[in-house]
């Protein structure tokens, strides 16, 4: 099982991720991680906050000369901002005269659409702080370090790919993302303002973020990620808790703000007639597909019952706008009950772009989890051996007649 354990707050010291699962025998870029962090931070809209960070994880335990040696993997992300929040964030009761940065009084106003009231509640705190730090976005630096290491399993196990792109922010959308090809997206580049393969429909996206940034409001939108070269069968339909959609769903509406999840056509296949949603079946032209069949389209985003059939992974994720407007909505000082504006923290106008990032992280987690499962094995070399003798039997199983 490739599972993960995160910790660490908004503005702590740092986060710290735990990795368990992941076999032995693999190669570990670092550039990679540090590259899928950096991208997490881009975007047009984003706040100020990334232009203070620059994050790099540190591996901490897990990997000898480069290779992982099948024990967990823990990573430190530092915050370069802790240095301004150490009067306010320090673990001791009795704060350190050393420690650095403004005493900051307790935040009392919750913000509508933040887990800010319901923290509180749950939690039986009188600081809002106390929940806002660790229910923030920034504890997803941690997951996307997480998932650069299962992205480089996937790559070296099975050749899979994965790229995201943005087809919808506020009104403005691509006409039919499914159109998109994994290679488009995957050109995309590491500076692109919103990750959207349409440069004409992204003007237009930026536009609405200016209006929004101007409004003192936030916008939200959709993305989706694509994985290619996905193997046949990985989940399962022999019981819920096993198929492959309901695990992808689970793991994308984890992140912060996202708040629907479609496969393949996603919520299309409501308006549609079967004989325009079900992906017909025919031979293969060439022999990539270890089962020698097709399909002419990919409605469904290589799912079918819970299993991966072959095709790419076609899976979207909904981002709400961010809860921090700059001119806020109402609420309520809950020291005096009193009707009062919500709180504001710094913040962004847009993330989808960098929540997008994190939902390639989160899918790469899940098919690691899905490929170990399915093909087993200690090390990388085992899993690789399993891999293709599961290919050679589906080659021999589907020969023409």
């Amino acid at each position: 099982m490739v599972r993960f354990l995160t910790a660490g707050e908004s503005h702590g010291r740092a986060l710290v991720v735990i990795l368990e699962g992941i076999p032995a025998g693999l190669p570990i870029d670092l550039d990679v991680i540090t590259r899928d962090l950096r991208r997490r931070q881009g975007g047009y809209g984003r706040g100020r906050r990334m232009a203070i960070e620059s994050d790099r994880a540190e591996v901490l335990s897990g990997v000898r000369g480069g290779e992982t040696i099948g024990g967990p993997i823990a990573m430190l992300i530092e915050n370069r901002d802790w240095p301004n929040w150490q009067q306010t964030m320090h673990v001791s009761r009795d704060v350190p005269a050393e420690a650095t940065g403004a005493r900051r009084p307790p935040v009392t106003r919750p913000r509508p659409g933040h887990a800010d009231l319901a923290g509180l509640a749950k939690y039986d705190r009188r600081d809002i702080r106390d929940v806002l730090e660790r229910a923030s976005a920034r504890e997803t630096a941690a997951r996307v370090a997480a998932g650069a290491v299962a992205r480089q399993l996937l790559s070296a196990v099975a050749a899979v790919r994965i790229a995201s792109h943005v087809f919808a922010l506020g009104p403005v959308r691509l006409p039919e993302h499914l159109t998109v090809a994994f290679e488009a997206a995957a050109a995309l580049p590491e500076d692109s303002p919103l990750r959207c393969v349409d440069l004409q429909v992204e003007r237009r996206m930026i536009e609405e973020v200016d209006r929004a940034r101007e409004a003192g409001d936030t916008i939200g939108g959709a993305f989706e990620i694509i994985a290619s070269g996905v193997p046949v069968g990985l989940g399962s339909y022999v019981q819920w808790g096993r198929k492959l959609d309901g695990r992808l769903a689970q793991a994308l509406m984890s992140i912060p703000a996202i708040k629907a999840v479609g496969m393949g056509l996603g919520p299309d296949v409501a308006e549609r007639p079967g004989s325009l949603v079900h992906d017909e079946i025919v031979r293969a032209v060439t022999g990539a597909s270890p089962t020698g069949l097709a399909r002419p389209s990919n409605n469904a985003g290589g799912l079918e019952g819970g299993v991966t059939n072959g095709e790419p992974l076609r899976v979207s994720a909904w981002m709400k706008p961010i809860s921090t407007l700059m001119k806020p909505l109402r609420s309520v000082d809950l020291e005096t009950m009193e009707a009062a504006p919500a709180a504001i923290e710094r913040s962004d106008v847009c993330a989808v772009p960098a929540a997008a990032v994190v939902g390639e992280a989160m899918v790469a987690i899940v098919l690691a989890d899905a490929l170990t499962e399915r093909f087993g094995g200690d090390s990388v070399t085992a899993m690789g051996r399993a891999l293709a003798a599961s290919d050679a039997d589906l080659r021999a199983r589907f020969q023409p007649r």
